[in-house]
């Protein structure tokens, strides 16, 4: 080994504790972060949830409404089971 390899190897050994801890750090940084972003997106569905299911009926009354026709779907299906 060439003493430049031999003196990085050394100072890398010398340094292996902070290293270490530098890395759990971030490491533990990342799961707080990342737990945070999954709190908030659970709250934010559940307040979601929770506001569309107690809302007073005049608001429901606004929003529009949608039917779909599925009997061209069912027919398939039901030729499927036949066969």
């Amino acid at each position: 080994m060439s003493q430049a390899k031999v003196d990085k190897y050394k100072e890398e050994k010398r340094n292996r504790a902070k290293i270490i801890k530098r890395e759990k750090r971030q490491w533990m940084a990342t799961k707080a972060g990342l737990s945070l972003v999954a709190v908030v997106l659970v709250a934010w569905a559940g307040v979601s949830i929770y506001n569309g299911v107690t809302s007073p009926d005049g608001a429901n009354a606004n929003k529009p409404t949608y039917t779909v026709n599925t009997t061209a779907i069912d027919d398939f299906m039901d030729g499927l089971s036949e066969d």
